[in-house]
Protein backbone atom coordinates (compact mmCIF):
# COMPACT_ATOMS: atom_id res chain seq x y z
CA UNK A 1 0.00 0.00 0.00
CA UNK A 2 1.16 3.16 -0.26
CA UNK A 3 1.71 6.00 2.35
CA UNK A 4 -1.12 8.99 2.57
CA UNK A 5 -0.14 11.67 0.81
CA UNK A 6 1.29 14.56 3.05
CA UNK A 7 -0.85 17.95 2.85
CA UNK A 8 -0.94 21.39 5.01
CA UNK A 9 -3.53 23.34 3.81
CA UNK A 10 -3.41 27.03 3.60
CA UNK A 11 -5.78 28.91 5.52
CA UNK A 12 -7.53 31.85 7.71
CA UNK A 13 -9.77 30.00 10.23
CA UNK A 14 -12.90 29.58 7.90
CA UNK A 15 -12.67 27.92 4.31
CA UNK A 16 -9.89 25.45 5.28
CA UNK A 17 -11.96 24.05 7.81
CA UNK A 18 -14.31 23.39 5.70
CA UNK A 19 -11.98 21.87 3.17
CA UNK A 20 -10.42 19.51 5.48
CA UNK A 21 -13.84 18.68 7.00
CA UNK A 22 -15.28 17.66 3.45
CA UNK A 23 -12.21 16.91 1.52
CA UNK A 24 -9.45 14.92 4.23
CA UNK A 25 -11.05 14.13 7.22
CA UNK A 26 -12.52 10.47 6.86
CA UNK A 27 -9.74 10.31 3.92
CA UNK A 28 -7.18 7.41 4.24
CA UNK A 29 -5.20 8.63 1.39
CA UNK A 30 -4.27 12.07 2.69
CA UNK A 31 -2.40 13.07 6.35
CA UNK A 32 -2.84 16.35 7.01
CA UNK A 33 0.33 17.65 8.85
CA UNK A 34 -1.09 20.95 9.80
CA UNK A 35 -3.25 23.96 8.85
CA UNK A 36 -1.01 27.39 7.79
CA UNK A 37 -3.43 31.03 9.83
CA UNK A 38 -3.18 34.57 7.73
CA UNK A 39 -5.72 37.78 7.85
CA UNK A 40 -7.14 36.64 11.09
CA UNK A 41 -4.91 37.54 14.45
CA UNK A 42 -4.46 34.91 17.11
CA UNK A 43 -5.20 31.87 15.12
CA UNK A 44 -1.66 30.94 14.69
CA UNK A 45 -0.55 28.50 17.73
CA UNK A 46 -3.59 26.96 18.25
CA UNK A 47 -4.80 23.28 17.57
CA UNK A 48 -7.73 22.16 15.41
CA UNK A 49 -9.37 19.60 17.40
CA UNK A 50 -9.51 15.92 17.63
CA UNK A 51 -13.14 16.17 18.46
CA UNK A 52 -13.55 18.07 14.70
CA UNK A 53 -10.65 16.46 12.99
CA UNK A 54 -11.97 12.98 13.73
CA UNK A 55 -10.62 9.33 14.41
CA UNK A 56 -7.34 9.87 11.60
CA UNK A 57 -6.04 12.47 14.42
CA UNK A 58 -6.57 11.75 18.14
CA UNK A 59 -4.26 14.79 18.69
CA UNK A 60 -5.55 17.22 16.60
CA UNK A 61 -4.15 19.04 14.54
CA UNK A 62 -1.43 21.87 14.61
CA UNK A 63 -2.26 25.75 13.15
CA UNK A 64 1.23 27.74 12.55
CA UNK A 65 1.41 31.37 10.83
CA UNK A 66 1.94 31.33 7.15
CA UNK A 67 4.95 32.93 7.46
CA UNK A 68 6.12 28.97 8.17
CA UNK A 69 5.00 27.66 5.51
CA UNK A 70 8.20 26.58 3.26
CA UNK A 71 9.64 25.28 5.96
CA UNK A 72 6.69 23.56 7.43
CA UNK A 73 6.66 21.85 3.60
CA UNK A 74 10.34 20.64 3.65
CA UNK A 75 10.36 19.60 7.22
CA UNK A 76 7.34 17.68 7.48
CA UNK A 77 8.34 16.43 4.11
CA UNK A 78 4.52 17.74 2.40
CA UNK A 79 3.53 16.49 -1.18
CA UNK A 80 0.41 18.89 -1.17
CA UNK A 81 -0.16 22.30 0.00
CA UNK A 82 -3.98 23.12 -0.26
CA UNK A 83 -4.93 26.85 -0.91
CA UNK A 84 -8.05 27.32 1.29
CA UNK A 85 -8.74 31.01 1.82
CA UNK A 86 -10.38 34.23 0.32
CA UNK A 87 -10.16 37.73 -0.80
CA UNK A 88 -6.30 37.81 -2.48
CA UNK A 89 -5.51 38.95 -5.51
CA UNK A 90 -4.67 36.63 -7.98
CA UNK A 91 -0.99 37.25 -8.05
CA UNK A 92 -1.04 36.98 -4.11
CA UNK A 93 -1.66 33.42 -4.90
CA UNK A 94 0.89 32.45 -7.64
CA UNK A 95 3.55 33.71 -5.32
CA UNK A 96 1.78 31.11 -2.61
CA UNK A 97 2.00 28.52 -5.52
CA UNK A 98 5.34 29.75 -6.70
CA UNK A 99 7.04 29.45 -2.67
CA UNK A 100 5.11 25.96 -2.32
CA UNK A 101 6.17 24.26 -5.48
CA UNK A 102 9.90 25.31 -4.97
CA UNK A 103 9.92 24.09 -1.76
CA UNK A 104 8.45 20.30 -3.04
CA UNK A 105 4.90 20.20 -2.61
CA UNK A 106 1.92 20.34 -5.04
CA UNK A 107 0.14 23.62 -5.34
CA UNK A 108 -3.90 23.02 -4.86
CA UNK A 109 -6.96 24.67 -5.67
CA UNK A 110 -9.99 22.97 -4.91
CA UNK A 111 -12.98 23.03 -7.21
CA UNK A 112 -15.88 24.71 -6.29
CA UNK A 113 -18.23 21.70 -6.96
CA UNK A 114 -16.46 19.01 -4.37
CA UNK A 115 -16.41 21.31 -1.72
CA UNK A 116 -20.52 22.08 -1.90
CA UNK A 117 -22.56 19.86 0.38
CA UNK A 118 -26.16 19.74 -0.88
CA UNK A 119 -29.38 20.52 0.75
CA UNK A 120 -32.59 18.56 1.06
CA UNK A 121 -34.13 21.73 0.97
CA UNK A 122 -33.79 25.10 -2.06
CA UNK A 123 -30.59 26.87 -1.77
CA UNK A 124 -30.28 30.31 -2.50
CA UNK A 125 -26.64 31.72 -2.24
CA UNK A 126 -25.00 35.04 -1.47
CA UNK A 127 -21.49 35.84 -2.37
CA UNK A 128 -19.41 38.63 -3.71
CA UNK A 129 -16.16 39.91 -5.59
CA UNK A 130 -14.80 41.44 -2.95
CA UNK A 131 -14.79 41.68 1.11
CA UNK A 132 -17.33 44.84 1.47
CA UNK A 133 -19.16 44.76 -1.55
CA UNK A 134 -22.61 44.53 -0.12
CA UNK A 135 -23.58 40.61 0.77
CA UNK A 136 -25.29 41.25 4.10
CA UNK A 137 -28.28 43.80 3.21
CA UNK A 138 -28.67 41.55 -0.21
CA UNK A 139 -28.92 38.60 2.32
CA UNK A 140 -31.17 40.40 4.69
CA UNK A 141 -32.99 42.02 1.40
CA UNK A 142 -33.95 38.06 0.13
CA UNK A 143 -34.83 37.11 3.05
CA UNK A 144 -37.83 39.80 3.33
CA UNK A 145 -38.56 38.49 -0.11
CA UNK A 146 -38.75 34.51 0.98
CA UNK A 147 -41.08 35.67 4.03
CA UNK A 148 -43.48 37.53 1.73
CA UNK A 149 -43.79 34.53 -0.16
CA UNK A 150 -44.95 32.65 3.16
CA UNK A 151 -41.11 30.56 3.56
CA UNK A 152 -39.77 29.49 6.54
CA UNK A 153 -36.41 30.66 5.82
CA UNK A 154 -33.16 29.77 8.05
CA UNK A 155 -29.68 32.27 7.09
CA UNK A 156 -26.29 29.93 7.30
CA UNK A 157 -23.02 32.36 7.45
CA UNK A 158 -19.99 31.81 6.46
CA UNK A 159 -17.43 30.44 9.42
CA UNK A 160 -16.40 33.13 11.83
CA UNK A 161 -14.37 30.41 14.37
CA UNK A 162 -12.54 33.11 16.47
CA UNK A 163 -13.32 31.41 19.97
CA UNK A 164 -13.04 27.49 21.11
CA UNK A 165 -13.33 25.46 17.80
CA UNK A 166 -14.83 22.54 19.69
CA UNK A 167 -17.74 24.40 21.54
CA UNK A 168 -18.30 26.39 18.11
CA UNK A 169 -18.96 23.43 16.01
CA UNK A 170 -22.57 24.03 15.76
CA UNK A 171 -23.90 27.49 16.84
CA UNK A 172 -27.57 28.96 16.52
CA UNK A 173 -28.54 32.79 16.85
CA UNK A 174 -31.53 33.59 17.38
CA UNK A 175 -31.27 36.52 20.25
CA UNK A 176 -28.72 38.50 21.46
CA UNK A 177 -28.40 36.12 24.76
CA UNK A 178 -27.59 34.06 22.15
CA UNK A 179 -24.21 35.70 21.05
CA UNK A 180 -23.35 36.29 24.49
CA UNK A 181 -23.10 32.81 25.71
CA UNK A 182 -20.98 32.17 22.27
CA UNK A 183 -19.32 35.24 23.39
CA UNK A 184 -19.26 36.74 20.29
CA UNK A 185 -16.76 39.22 19.15
CA UNK A 186 -17.20 42.24 17.18
CA UNK A 187 -16.61 40.56 13.58
CA UNK A 188 -19.54 38.05 14.33
CA UNK A 189 -21.81 40.09 15.81
CA UNK A 190 -21.54 42.55 12.87
CA UNK A 191 -23.11 39.25 11.03
CA UNK A 192 -25.41 38.08 13.40
CA UNK A 193 -27.32 40.97 15.24
CA UNK A 194 -29.41 42.30 12.07
CA UNK A 195 -30.71 39.37 11.41
CA UNK A 196 -31.52 38.55 14.83
CA UNK A 197 -32.89 41.98 14.71
CA UNK A 198 -35.76 41.32 12.28
CA UNK A 199 -36.37 38.26 13.80
CA UNK A 200 -35.31 35.63 11.36
CA UNK A 201 -32.28 32.42 12.88
CA UNK A 202 -28.92 32.37 11.63
CA UNK A 203 -26.84 29.25 11.64
CA UNK A 204 -22.81 29.42 11.83
CA UNK A 205 -19.79 27.52 13.34
CA UNK A 206 -17.00 25.12 11.82
CA UNK A 207 -18.90 21.98 10.82
CA UNK A 208 -20.91 22.88 8.36
CA UNK A 209 -22.59 19.38 7.56
CA UNK A 210 -23.68 19.62 10.65
CA UNK A 211 -24.92 23.30 10.48
CA UNK A 212 -26.90 22.44 7.24
CA UNK A 213 -29.11 19.48 8.54
CA UNK A 214 -29.97 21.42 12.06
CA UNK A 215 -31.02 24.51 10.00
CA UNK A 216 -33.22 22.07 7.67
CA UNK A 217 -35.23 21.13 10.38
CA UNK A 218 -36.46 24.22 10.72
CA UNK A 219 -36.55 25.92 7.20
CA UNK A 220 -38.19 25.66 3.53
CA UNK A 221 -35.34 27.55 2.42
CA UNK A 222 -31.82 28.10 3.23
CA UNK A 223 -29.87 31.00 2.83
CA UNK A 224 -26.27 30.88 2.38
CA UNK A 225 -24.65 34.20 3.47
CA UNK A 226 -21.46 34.40 2.65
CA UNK A 227 -17.95 35.93 3.53
CA UNK A 228 -15.02 37.71 1.67
CA UNK A 229 -15.60 36.94 -1.51
CA UNK A 230 -15.74 32.59 -0.83
CA UNK A 231 -17.22 30.52 -2.82
CA UNK A 232 -20.43 29.22 -1.13
CA UNK A 233 -19.97 25.82 0.68
CA UNK A 234 -23.71 24.79 -0.20
CA UNK A 235 -24.82 24.10 -3.51
CA UNK A 236 -26.90 26.28 -4.70
CA UNK A 237 -30.28 26.41 -6.72
CA UNK A 238 -29.51 30.45 -6.86
CA UNK A 239 -26.28 31.95 -6.70
CA UNK A 240 -26.42 35.84 -6.13
CA UNK A 241 -23.13 37.53 -6.64
CA UNK A 242 -22.55 41.19 -5.70
CA UNK A 243 -19.95 43.65 -7.56
CA UNK A 244 -18.98 46.80 -6.42
CA UNK A 245 -18.52 49.81 -8.49
CA UNK A 246 -16.46 52.01 -6.38
CA UNK A 247 -13.97 49.36 -7.37
CA UNK A 248 -14.36 48.19 -10.62
CA UNK A 249 -11.90 45.89 -12.19
CA UNK A 250 -11.51 44.27 -8.86
CA UNK A 251 -14.11 41.47 -10.35
CA UNK A 252 -11.44 39.97 -12.78
CA UNK A 253 -8.38 40.37 -9.98
CA UNK A 254 -9.67 38.73 -7.08
CA UNK A 255 -9.08 35.03 -5.78
CA UNK A 256 -12.18 33.52 -5.66
CA UNK A 257 -14.50 36.39 -6.01
CA UNK A 258 -13.70 35.68 -10.04
CA UNK A 259 -14.86 32.41 -9.82
CA UNK A 260 -18.29 33.27 -7.98
CA UNK A 261 -19.09 35.96 -10.79
CA UNK A 262 -18.37 33.24 -13.58
CA UNK A 263 -21.10 30.65 -11.62
CA UNK A 264 -23.44 33.42 -10.81
CA UNK A 265 -26.99 32.79 -11.93
CA UNK A 266 -28.02 36.80 -10.99
CA UNK A 267 -25.74 39.64 -10.61
CA UNK A 268 -26.30 42.83 -8.42
CA UNK A 269 -24.44 45.53 -8.98
CA UNK A 270 -24.43 47.21 -5.78
CA UNK A 271 -24.32 51.52 -4.82
CA UNK A 272 -24.93 52.51 -7.59
CA UNK A 273 -26.05 55.50 -5.88
CA UNK A 274 -22.24 56.34 -4.64
CA UNK A 275 -20.43 55.58 -7.86
CA UNK A 276 -20.39 57.04 -11.37
CA UNK A 277 -22.04 55.69 -14.26
CA UNK A 278 -18.64 55.05 -15.73
CA UNK A 279 -17.80 52.75 -13.11
CA UNK A 280 -21.21 51.05 -13.07
CA UNK A 281 -21.03 50.28 -16.80
CA UNK A 282 -17.47 49.16 -16.71
CA UNK A 283 -18.42 46.17 -14.10
CA UNK A 284 -21.54 45.43 -15.69
CA UNK A 285 -19.74 45.13 -18.93
CA UNK A 286 -17.35 43.09 -17.40
CA UNK A 287 -19.82 41.20 -15.68
CA UNK A 288 -21.60 40.14 -19.21
CA UNK A 289 -17.87 39.64 -20.52
CA UNK A 290 -17.05 37.04 -18.06
CA UNK A 291 -21.06 35.50 -17.54
CA UNK A 292 -22.89 36.25 -20.47
CA UNK A 293 -25.99 34.49 -19.01
CA UNK A 294 -26.45 35.78 -15.60
CA UNK A 295 -29.22 37.98 -15.05
CA UNK A 296 -27.57 41.84 -14.02
CA UNK A 297 -29.24 44.02 -11.48
CA UNK A 298 -28.54 47.36 -10.29
CA UNK A 299 -29.14 48.62 -7.07
CA UNK A 300 -28.44 51.07 -4.44
CA UNK A 301 -27.38 51.07 -0.84
CA UNK A 302 -28.72 54.12 0.64
CA UNK A 303 -27.46 55.50 3.82
CA UNK A 304 -29.23 56.44 6.93
CA UNK A 305 -28.07 58.60 10.31
CA UNK A 306 -29.75 57.72 13.61
CA UNK A 307 -29.61 61.03 14.51
CA UNK A 308 -28.05 63.70 12.32
CA UNK A 309 -28.41 66.66 15.03
CA UNK A 310 -25.73 64.94 17.15
CA UNK A 311 -22.93 65.30 14.55
CA UNK A 312 -23.89 68.00 12.56
CA UNK A 313 -21.07 70.64 12.16
CA UNK A 314 -18.98 68.09 14.78
CA UNK A 315 -15.23 66.93 14.69
CA UNK A 316 -15.93 63.29 14.25
CA UNK A 317 -14.23 60.21 13.87
CA UNK A 318 -15.88 57.56 11.33
CA UNK A 319 -16.08 53.84 12.29
CA UNK A 320 -15.75 50.85 9.83
CA UNK A 321 -16.29 47.37 9.77
CA UNK A 322 -12.99 45.99 10.08
CA UNK A 323 -12.32 43.16 7.33
CA UNK A 324 -13.62 46.43 4.51
CA UNK A 325 -10.87 48.38 5.73
CA UNK A 326 -8.46 45.46 5.98
CA UNK A 327 -8.13 42.56 3.18
CA UNK A 328 -11.28 44.38 1.59
CA UNK A 329 -8.84 47.39 1.20
CA UNK A 330 -11.60 49.99 1.06
CA UNK A 331 -10.45 53.51 2.44
CA UNK A 332 -13.92 54.15 3.47
CA UNK A 333 -17.56 52.61 3.73
CA UNK A 334 -20.95 53.05 4.83
CA UNK A 335 -20.06 55.69 8.40
CA UNK A 336 -18.17 58.53 6.10
CA UNK A 337 -21.29 58.33 3.48
CA UNK A 338 -23.85 58.66 6.45
CA UNK A 339 -21.28 61.52 8.01
CA UNK A 340 -20.70 63.42 4.67
CA UNK A 341 -24.47 63.47 4.46
CA UNK A 342 -24.85 64.45 8.06
CA UNK A 343 -23.53 67.55 7.20
CA UNK A 344 -20.08 67.08 9.78
CA UNK A 345 -17.84 69.53 10.21
CA UNK A 346 -14.64 67.13 9.79
CA UNK A 347 -13.69 63.86 9.65
CA UNK A 348 -10.54 63.47 12.12
CA UNK A 349 -7.79 60.89 11.14
CA UNK A 350 -8.06 58.57 14.49
CA UNK A 351 -4.62 57.03 13.75
CA UNK A 352 -2.33 59.02 15.66
CA UNK A 353 -4.20 58.18 18.63
CA UNK A 354 -4.62 54.31 17.79
CA UNK A 355 -3.63 51.92 20.67
CA UNK A 356 -1.66 48.65 20.37
CA UNK A 357 -3.36 46.56 18.26
CA UNK A 358 -5.33 49.10 16.70
CA UNK A 359 -1.70 50.45 15.85
CA UNK A 360 -0.69 47.71 14.68
CA UNK A 361 -3.92 47.09 12.00
CA UNK A 362 -2.78 50.49 10.39
CA UNK A 363 0.27 49.75 9.74
CA UNK A 364 -0.37 46.52 8.24
CA UNK A 365 -3.06 48.10 6.23
CA UNK A 366 -2.14 51.96 5.99
CA UNK A 367 -5.05 52.30 3.31
CA UNK A 368 -7.43 52.09 6.50
CA UNK A 369 -6.02 55.58 7.87
CA UNK A 370 -8.02 58.28 8.39
CA UNK A 371 -11.25 55.92 9.46
CA UNK A 372 -10.93 53.36 12.24
CA UNK A 373 -11.86 49.82 11.83
CA UNK A 374 -13.86 47.75 13.72
CA UNK A 375 -11.12 45.99 15.11
CA UNK A 376 -12.69 43.45 17.50
CA UNK A 377 -11.50 39.86 16.92
CA UNK A 378 -11.25 39.44 21.10
CA UNK A 379 -11.16 40.92 24.18
CA UNK A 380 -7.83 42.55 24.22
CA UNK A 381 -8.81 44.40 21.02
CA UNK A 382 -12.09 45.35 21.65
CA UNK A 383 -10.22 47.13 24.48
CA UNK A 384 -7.72 49.18 22.36
CA UNK A 385 -10.65 49.86 20.07
CA UNK A 386 -12.40 51.89 23.17
CA UNK A 387 -8.91 53.23 23.98
CA UNK A 388 -8.69 54.34 20.74
CA UNK A 389 -11.75 56.25 20.81
CA UNK A 390 -11.24 57.77 24.01
CA UNK A 391 -8.03 59.44 23.15
CA UNK A 392 -9.23 60.89 19.87
CA UNK A 393 -9.40 64.36 19.51
CA UNK A 394 -13.10 64.68 18.30
CA UNK A 395 -16.51 65.60 19.15
CA UNK A 396 -18.79 62.36 18.34
CA UNK A 397 -18.17 59.20 16.30
CA UNK A 398 -20.09 57.86 13.27
CA UNK A 399 -20.38 53.95 13.34
CA UNK A 400 -20.86 52.11 10.21
CA UNK A 401 -20.76 48.97 10.84
CA UNK A 402 -23.90 46.99 11.26
CA UNK A 403 -23.93 46.78 14.70
CA UNK A 404 -24.62 49.08 17.84
CA UNK A 405 -21.05 49.58 19.43
CA UNK A 406 -22.31 50.94 22.35
CA UNK A 407 -23.60 47.02 23.18
CA UNK A 408 -20.04 46.22 23.42
CA UNK A 409 -18.16 49.50 24.25
CA UNK A 410 -17.85 52.01 26.56
CA UNK A 411 -17.23 55.47 25.81
CA UNK A 412 -18.07 58.84 26.88
CA UNK A 413 -18.18 60.45 23.49
CA UNK A 414 -21.37 60.27 21.83
CA UNK A 415 -22.04 57.93 18.88
CA UNK A 416 -24.20 57.50 16.17
CA UNK A 417 -24.89 54.76 13.31
CA UNK A 418 -24.98 54.60 9.91
CA UNK A 419 -26.65 51.28 8.77
CA UNK A 420 -27.69 50.85 5.10
CA UNK A 421 -30.02 48.69 3.12
CA UNK A 422 -30.28 47.14 -0.56
CA UNK A 423 -32.74 49.56 -2.44
CA UNK A 424 -33.38 48.02 -6.72
CA UNK A 425 -33.49 50.31 -8.70
CA UNK A 426 -36.33 47.87 -10.91
CA UNK A 427 -38.06 46.89 -7.83
CA UNK A 428 -39.24 43.41 -7.91
CA UNK A 429 -36.12 41.98 -10.47
CA UNK A 430 -34.82 40.15 -7.58
CA UNK A 431 -38.12 38.46 -6.66
CA UNK A 432 -38.44 37.51 -9.92
CA UNK A 433 -35.68 35.32 -10.15
CA UNK A 434 -36.12 33.61 -6.73
CA UNK A 435 -39.36 33.24 -8.04
CA UNK A 436 -38.55 31.53 -11.07
CA UNK A 437 -36.05 29.02 -8.70
CA UNK A 438 -38.77 28.21 -6.35
CA UNK A 439 -42.38 27.77 -8.11
CA UNK A 440 -40.27 26.93 -11.77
Amino acid sequence: MSEPRRVVIIGAAGRDFHNFNVLHRNNPDARVVAFTAAQIPDIAGRVYPASLAGSLYPDGIPIVDESELTDLIRRERVDEAVFSYSDVTHEHVMHLASACIAAGADFVLPGGRPTMIRSTKPVIAVTAVRTGSGKSQTSRYLVHILKDMGKRVVSIRHPMPYGDLAAQACQRFASYADLDTHDCTIEEREEYEPHIDLGFVIYSGVDYEQILRAAEQEADVILWDGGNNDLPFYASDLHVVVVDPLRPGDETRYHPGEANLRMADVVVVNKCDSATAENIAAVEASSRALNPDATIICADSPVTVSDPTVVRGKRVIVIEDGPTLTHGSMTYGAGVVGARQAGVAEIVDPSPFAVESIAATYRKYPNAVGILPAMGYGEAQIRDLEATIEAADCDAVVSGTPIDLTRVLSVSKPMVRATYVLREREPGALEREVRRVLEG
